[in-house]
């Protein structure tokens, strides 16, 4: 037997066992749980941008967990069980892969992609965006939708069309403080150059909440040195002039 069924067996065995005996999965509920899979989904975010296979494995068992979890109240109070689960994700890929299962030709993954969005209208989606979560974060919500409008059609067609967007933005939002507007024109000019800065980011295929998340650890572990090297003086971090602090940083910078 196929030994991925055999441990996959065996973790639906202890979820039904601790769902019979723990008290505390007793009591879990669809709402319950929801909060500590988000939070686990993050923890397999941070494992992946670590680049720690070893964590990445412990953090989708983790994942995995709770979508056993999910699977196994479903069926208590039969509204669907781990089969129509499985069943259902199996029999949308091959749906939503006629280069694979049927006799559609695809010349590269952006054909894939939007023959994959035209799928999902022809099944009842009445928008391209109904896919992305209002929960999402703001900046991978902006990705997300821009990628779904691009799968059918709605973009610029070179990167430089989408820099002078950006560039368009950047000066608008210039403009405004320039005036002196109320916040509120400047949220949204902030909001509209954001939203450019995301879309060239695809463009160049960066993906901008990876590429932030990159910035804010290195300005954090910056930062951390800073601190170490201020610790080593008689004075305090406030007390530090800018110049003094900038010539740190500068040593951080060199020793990566």
């Amino acid at each position: 037997m196929d030994q991925r069924l055999v441990a996959f067996e065996r973790l639906l065995k202890i979820m039904d066992e601790l769902r019979a005996g723990c008290p505390w999965d007793k009591e879990q509920t669809f709402e319950s749980l929801r909060h500590l899979t988000i939070e686990e989904t993050y923890e397999l975010s941070d494992a992946i941008l670590d680049n720690n296979p070893e964590e990445i494995k412990k953090e989708l068992g983790d994942l995995m967990l709770h979508l056993v979890f999910y699977a196994k109240i479903g069926s208590e109070t039969n509204d669907f069980d781990m089969k129509d689960v499985l069943d259902s994700i199996s029999e949308k890929l091959i749906i939503r892969h006629p280069h694979i299962y049927g006799d559609v030709e695809v010349a590269d993954q952006h054909e894939v992609k939007s023959n994959w969005e035209k799928i999902k209208l022809k099944e009842g989606k009445t928008s391209v965006l109904e896919g992305v979560p209002s929960s999402l974060p703001p900046l991978l919500k902006a990705f997300r939708m821009q990628e779904k409008a691009g799968g059918v059609g709605f973009e610029w067609r070179k990167r430089e069309d989408v820099w002078e967007k950006v560039q368009e933005e950047m000066q608008e939002l210039l403009d405004e403080v320039a005036m002196d507007s109320p916040v509120e024109r400047l949220e949204d000019e902030f909001g509209d150059l954001l939203f450019a800065l995301v879309n060239y980011a695809r463009y160049i295929g960066v993906n901008p909440e990876d590429a932030l998340e990159k910035t804010n650890r290195k300005f954090k572990r910056r930062f951390h040195y800073i601190e170490s090297q201020v610790g080593k003086t008689d004075k305090k971090l406030q007390d530090m002039t800018l110049e003094e602090l900038d010539a740190f940083w500068n040593e951080a910078k060199k020793l990566e």
